[in-house]
């Protein structure tokens, strides 16, 4: 339906494809073991028929950080420094990350398919900052530099050898609505913080320059004050459960999976995280805070590892005299 639908405007130029994840692909041990899942393996072919007839390329999202664990990887395999202990060797080739052995796993997989020499192109890959075991900005910024440097050599894989690779990052900012259902993570693949601020030095021009990227321009923070739980113990237990729970729903508490960021935090802090979070993103309203023990605070809740935001003013609509904030 795209398809005929750009022809017919002129636009055969345009090419379309779908963009998949690596779970198309069997559990393997080598690449050379590389083939479509059997229950999706039909409308594989399916769809390499269409795209192979329409000149699109094959678009694939890998996201190292979560099939290093699936696999039960070492996770310095997921990095491009070539220090982890752990390799694979498959014939005369051997991977010393994760990136070029799942790579070449798609390329058996299109080869056996019939599409050996279908073009590929990265759709997502990055790393995440928060919500994982190995999130953090600065395994972020150690990924992509290792990242950068490899894209620039131009080395391609052990199958795809000497080639430049195309690849789009993920992504530019977080997104604290997003559904995760791959994990907490996935809410955290930002290379700037909400608020318009670098989390890490990051060169684009791939020359390997010890640089953070230009902070965003016109973002004005709200003022400094939070929603948070007064600790009091004398409040009915489920009832303080029920809003905690409630305000996770309502907002992003991804900070609190294991190994992340806020983990660490005592119920009562988790509580006012939650709260707080939930009062940012409904911007600053002061209904959002009218759950049990909650009160609003000037004084800073963050301890050292965990921040607790403060939302900024992103845009603006006046209707009939009222201003309307709308979310970052």
């Amino acid at each position: 339906m795209t398809r005929e639908s750009l022809d017919s405007f002129g636009l055969q130029d345009l090419k379309v494809t779908t963009p998949q994840l690596l779970d198309i692909l069997r559990n393997v041990t080598k690449p050379s073991e590389g083939d479509f899942r059997e229950d999706v393996k039909d409308r594989m072919m399916e769809f390499l028929d269409y795209v192979n007839k329409t000149g699109g390329p094959f678009v694939i999202n890998i996201f190292p950080i979560y099939n290093v664990y699936k696999y039960g990887f070492d996770v310095d395999f997921a990095f491009f420094d070539n220090k982890s202990k752990f390799k694979i060797v498959d014939g005369n080739n051997t991977y010393n990350n994760l990136f070029t052995f799942m790579y070449d796993t798609l390329v058996c997989a299109l080869t056996k398919a019939g599409y050996g020499n279908m073009d590929i192109i990265v759709g997502q890959i990055g790393w995440p900052t928060d919500g994982y075991m190995s999130a953090s900005e600065e395994n972020a910024e150690f990924f992509y530099r290792g990242l950068l440097k490899y894209v620039a050599r131009k080395e391609g894989t052990p199958l795809r050898p000497n080639r430049d690779i195309t690849m789009y990052f993920n992504s530019l900012t977080d997104e604290n609505m997003i559904l995760a259902d791959y994990g907490p993570y996935q809410r955290h693949w930002g290379i700037y913080k909400h608020n318009g601020q670098p989390k890490y030095r990051i060169d684009f021009t791939m020359q390997d320059r010890d640089i953070k990227p230009t902070v965003v321009k016109g973002t004005v923070q709200m003022p400094k004050r939070w929603c948070v739980f007064d600790g009091m113990t004398d409040h009915n237990e489920t009832v303080v459960l029920k809003d905690y729970e409630y305000a996770c729903y309502d907002s992003d508490c991804s900070v609190f999976g294991a190994g992340a960021t806020c983990d660490h935090l005592s119920f009562a802090e988790k509580v006012s995280y939650a709260y707080n979070m939930r009062y940012q993103m409904k911007n600053q309203n002061m209904q959002k805070c009218e759950l049990v023990g909650a009160f609003i605070s000037t004084t800073n809740p963050s301890t050292p590892d965990c921040e607790f935001p403060i939302q900024i003013l992103t845009a603006e609509v006046v209707d009939g005299g009222s201003a309307i904030t709308k979310r970052y």
